[in-house]
């Protein structure tokens, strides 16, 4: 006879209903948000696919349109806008111009789908000459004071075109305080600001700059995102911007920081958000191309991955695919 002392959880494995019935973490839409990447074009059929992204695409203001309404009715409750101009300049002008590509972007957004939760990207890498997060001052430092302003311009711009949340990206030292105290300003205190708190100067973006064309023309990043050895910095940058005033508190890249989350999860009681970033998708649809992996298998892992170790919201682009995948 066996010995009945040892622990069988293999009882609970047994069915896929039983297991189903205590699975721990759930992949939902309200979970997702979509990001896109919308171009100002005088062509409304402009759909140009991303060769580092297979995929997805930059599109005109009528191909995100028709591209949102599909995912909706897939059950997409969330987007994330980045905009690329038709001419950039030193100072990242159509970043916080009341015409400018984003901010037109989110008003047919918002009329087209009034429940859709459309939150913009706030940063000047897209919309700047030279690929930088601010203004550069002779000699190539990113200045960081006199970048505030036009930070804070962009949002309260993309918040008045009927954005329902900014998302500042660049890693200002006091971007959110400076965001937030303008919004509140004019009226906009309601309006939440989902922070990119933990930023780190990663590997793993570089299909986003091709996608948003944001390369920078001369150096790096590093001196305003995060290296990717420190992990208690990760706290003193997460805590800063919530005390300025973020009201959700996201990690990026996901994979290589699940630590990262989980740290920001066990220790602040906000919502915590991650970015499945490009280089993590481009790396799994390389590998699905080559039949080398289930890829939906593969993709729902990962999700609940981010879920296990503490996420509340998952920035993928996978999840017009993922949401097609929960619908079966």
């Amino acid at each position: 006879m066996l010995d009945s002392d040892f622990f069988r959880g293999r009882r609970l494995r047994r069915s896929p209903g039983i297991r189903a019935l205590v699975r721990e973490n759930e992949i939902r839409p309200a979970d997702l948000v979509m990001p896109y990447f919308v171009v100002e074009t005088d062509d409304a059929a402009f759909r140009k696919p991303i060769g580092s992204m297979p995929g997805q695409f930059q599109l005109s203001l009528q191909e995100l349109l028709k591209s949102v309404g599909a995912a909706v009715e897939n059950g997409l409750q969330s987007v994330l806008l980045f905009g690329i101009p038709r001419e950039k300049d030193e100072a990242g002008s159509q970043a916080y111009a009341d015409e400018g590509i984003v901010q037109e972007a989110v008003r047919r957004l918002k009329q087209a789908f009034p429940e859709l939760v459309v939150i913009t990207d706030v940063c000047l890498c897209e919309y700047t000459s030279h690929g930088h997060c601010g203004l550069v001052q002779q000699g190539g430092a990113i200045l960081n004071d006199p970048t505030l302003d036009l930070l804070a311009r962009a949002a309260l711009s993309h918040v008045r075109a009927g954005a329902d949340m900014v998302a500042p990206s660049d890693m200002m030292d006091g971007r959110v305080l400076a965001i937030r105290d303008r919004l509140d300003e004019h009226g906009f205190a309601d309006v939440p600001i989902m922070s990119y708190a933990v930023k780190y100067a990663s590997a793993f973006y570089g299909p986003f700059r091709e996608a948003a064309e944001s390369t920078p023309k001369f150096g790096d990043r590093k001196t305003h995102q995060m290296d990717p050895a420190n992990s208690r910095e990760a706290l003193r940058e997460a805590e800063a911007d919530l005390a300025e005033g973020a009201d959700i508190l996201m990690v990026k890249p996901g994979l290589p920081y699940l630590d990262i989350v989980r740290q920001l999860r066990d220790t602040f009681d906000t919502p915590i958000a991650v970015y499945n970033v490009s280089g993590e998708y481009s790396m799994v649809k390389a590998a699905a191309a080559n039949g080398w992996i289930d890829e939906e298998r593969m993709v729902l892992e990962m999700m609940t991955g981010f879920k296990r170790a503490g996420a509340d919201i998952i920035l993928t682009y996978f999840a017009e695919d993922i949401l097609k995948w929960l619908k079966k």
